[in-house]
């Protein structure tokens, strides 16, 4: 992950806001919410993508819905060195949705979707056949109570004020 921020401001979140809201939209009406032109909105996205803040257009999924209604954290504690060789080894379980290295007593965090609890415990079971990992750890989610989201950090701070839209545009004169 990277140290740097990206500096975004109110227009980017702004635009970032309307995708989110509306994904299929065309730079046409994203340009009319935003209030810029086609060719503003359509270089703001095009520099955000470029820039690597924007990074995908994909579905939302509804897991449960698509039939994985068993959503688990697993922990792992890995043998020294064996970093490289783990991520290789769990980007071939399609059941792990994400995985990220980390401090504390568990070396990587994974979020597993299974069909079942027997399918979940078939996955740990490959999970835990994988020569680098030294000892699992599993809990398995009851309820989401904050779904995946990214709009509120985003307006968690104050943005600057985007330097080529004129003024009148936002009200000030």
């Amino acid at each position: 992950m990277e140290e740097v921020r990206s500096r975004l401001d109110q227009l980017d979140i702004l635009l970032i806001r309307a995708l989110t809201e509306h994904p299929r939209i065309g730079f046409l009406e994203l340009s009319r919410l935003a209030g810029v032109s086609r060719a503003t909105a359509q270089a703001r996205i095009q520099r955000l993508e470029d820039r690597g803040v924007i990074t995908g257009y994909g579905p939302d999924l509804d897991l449960p819905a698509a039939g994985y209604p068993v959503l688990a954290f697993v922990s792992l504690e890995i043998a020294q060195g064996g970093l490289d060789q783990i991520a290789e080894e769990l980007s071939r379980v399609p059941e792990i949705l994400e995985a990220y290295g980390a401090t504390g007593p568990a070396d990587i965090h994974c979020r597993v979707a299974a069909g079942s609890h027997q399918h979940l415990q078939q996955i740990l079971i490959r999970i835990n056949r994988i020569p680098a990992v030294v000892r699992s750890t599993s809990v398995i989610a009851l309820s989401e109570v904050v779904a995946p989201r990214r709009l509120p950090l985003l307006d968690s701070e104050q943005r600057p004020s985007p330097s080529r839209v004129p003024s009148y545009r936002d009200g000030r004169k």
